[in-house]
């Protein structure tokens, strides 16, 4: 039986070993890994070089503070749609709204489920009832407030 999801590219040790310290810091010197792995810096940019190549690095970016930057809300909203067949057109509008910063198609209760950020509790009043509820294609909302976010991380390759 074929599954559906993209094949997957064969890593071995040093190439797990490589983005594990690439995803605790992206910045880290190939020097420094190569002198921590017992191989030369050559060989760890070959190894990076080769990742990005397959696709398995897709880039390198820098992770946000959003308490120390003032976004002191975030949100969780399911969404059930009026159609199934207004999915893009919903993502498409949802896409326009900067407080909307991941987006989901989903089974279960929603059709889509988005983390919104925003600095306070007034302004995602706001953008529910000024921007995502005022959205034709959808049917209803539900709102789930995180109070912290006690896990974070990335996966461990």
């Amino acid at each position: 039986m074929q599954t559906n999801h993209q094949s997957t590219t064969n890593i071995d040790q040093l190439d797990q070993q490589i983005l594990r310290v690439l995803t605790q810091d992206a910045r880290t010197p190939y020097a420094e890994m190569a002198k921590n792995f017992g191989v030369s810096p050559g060989t760890i940019h070959v190894r990076v070089e080769k990742m990005r190549q397959a696709g398995i690095i897709e880039g390198t970016k820098i992770r946000l503070n959003e308490r120390k930057l003032g976004y002191d809300v975030c949100c969780f909203i399911g969404i059930i749609l009026k159609s199934a067949k207004d999915y893009e057109k919903v993502i498409a509008k949802l896409q326009q709204f900067d407080e909307v910063v991941e987006a989901y198609y989903t089974t279960g209760n929603y059709s889509i489920f988005i983390k919104v950020m925003t600095h306070t509790i007034e302004e995602l009043h706001r953008v529910l009832a000024c921007k995502i509820q005022l959205i034709d294609e959808i049917q209803s909302t539900e709102t789930l407030i995180s109070m912290q976010n006690p896990i974070l991380r990335d996966i461990v390759p």
